[in-house]
């Protein structure tokens, strides 16, 4: 799997860098190497948070019950 990243070099030389999938999540790297490495673990933390927060959103459906009751249209006039 290939995916894109944009990065800056800064004034002390480090990159800083993110997925463009991922552009509110940057990491950073001494070198292009290290930076790419950095950008592997970021996507695989954020594959996991997601997967993660997908499972809680699913439990909490499976517990969230409906239903529905009368009025009585006279109480509301």
């Amino acid at each position: 799997m290939q995916l894109e990243y944009t990065y800056t070099e800064e004034p002390d030389g480090w990159l800083v860098g993110y997925l463009n999938i991922y552009p509110e999540h940057k990491t950073q790297g001494k070198d292009v190497e290290e930076l790419e490495l950095m950008l592997a673990d970021l996507y695989e933390m954020l594959k996991v948070s997601e997967a993660r927060y997908a499972e809680l959103e699913r439990q909490e459906k499976a517990r969230q019950r409906t239903g529905k009751i009368n009025i009585n249209a006279e109480v509301l006039a």
